[in-house]
């Protein structure tokens, strides 16, 4: 089968950093779904993999955590699925990635792709839609329907997890909801994404969000550049509130300055429950089911900002290098091989 991979972890510009591939098909588990698949989407996760881990034993590193495709054959112990299912997923990253033609896939972390949304639109959605709903949800605690009277600051709220999330909490929550974005056409797509105040995390916050009415914030979501703007979170967020991070901190943090208000810290990580096989892992493919229905309902969009084709090296090199320059709106999606 047609794949993507690396033999060496290289910077993006390096010839070699992504290369074509033949490879063997992958051969389904009990509980995998062999699915073909039609198109993917990059996130940030893709360039960190591929800048720091190391291909093991001299075998070929295949990323990719994002995926929409047909099921071709099933695992003995499937439940739920046909082969002929239209499906979409984020996968597990320590297992072959879906920059791939044919991909295993537990058949748990999976859902029936939106009907509504052509396989390049739905690929910009697995990944980012299970971090920011187990964040919202899952970390922070915000029930469903909840929140009335509280406020929800999201950090880089344009970005691909962003993108979302405001969606959600503005969907599915009574949270008065706070985006931040840095340029004129970001600020106006979290607006349009469902904010109800937009501020820029270039300029102190404090003042903005004092402007706008908000004296502090009981909920944040911090998606980027957490070390940066640490101290003006703290400053934002409310006593005994939440914080909930998802980005590598690339720099320290003290997080003494929680205890005066009795601040809590979460981290998601969406691969966690695929990682460890937690109890609970059949939760995320329940909740794709469930974002594939709000999708349908026309209660949330996709997020495509950016759509390459076909799948391969050449046009995953240049994929790779929109994400690190760190100014992609929503996400980047490529189809067809």
């Amino acid at each position: 089968m047609k794949a993507v991979g690396y033999l060496q972890a290289l910077p993006i510009d390096h010839a070699e950093s992504l290369v074509d591939l033949e490879l063997p098909a992958p051969e389904p588990g009990p509980r995998d779904l062999l699915v073909r698949v039609k198109a993917v989407s990059v996130n940030p996760v893709d360039t960190k993999v591929r800048k720091n881990r190391a291909p093991q034993d001299g075998k070929p590193e295949v990323l990719g955590w994002d995926a929409v495709g047909i099921v071709e054959a099933l695992g003995g112990a499937v439940e739920g699925f046909a082969v002929g299912d239209r499906v979409y997923y984020a996968g597990a990253i320590n297992r072959p990635g879906s920059n791939a033609e044919l991909q295993a896939v537990d058949y748990r972390i999976a859902a029936l792709a939106p009907k509504s949304l052509s396989d390049a639109e739905a690929a910009a959605l697995p990944l980012t839609a299970i971090t920011a709903w187990e964040l919202l949800f899952d970390r922070l605690g915000v029930k469903e329907g909840g929140g009335a009277g509280r406020s929800l600051l999201v950090t880089g709220a344009a970005g691909g997890v962003g993108s979302i999330l405001v969606q959600l909490a503005s969907q599915l929550t009574q949270l008065r909801v706070i985006g931040t974005a840095s340029r004129p056409e970001t600020q106006a797509w979290t607006r349009e994404l469902g904010a109800h105040v937009v501020v820029d995390h270039g300029q102190p916050l404090r003042p903005q969000l004092v402007a706008a009415g908000v004296a502090e914030v009981e909920y944040i979501a911090s998606l980027t550049h957490t070390e940066q703007h640490w101290s003006a979170l703290v400053d934002a967020a409310a006593p005994q509130g939440h914080l909930a991070l998802i980005d590598d901190l690339s720099g320290p943090v003290d997080i003494m300055t929680l205890k005066l208000k009795a601040l809590s810290l979460h981290w998601e990580m969406m691969f966690t429950r695929p990682l460890f096989g937690t109890a609970d892992i059949a939760e995320q493919g329940r909740l794709l089911a469930r974002i594939a229905a709000l999708v349908d309902e026309g209660k949330l969009r996709t997020t495509v900002s950016e759509h390459l084709s076909p799948i391969n090296a050449a046009q995953l090199k240049r994929a790779h290098a929109l994400i690190e320059s760190g100014r992609m709106r929503g996400k980047l999606v490529l189809s067809g091989f």
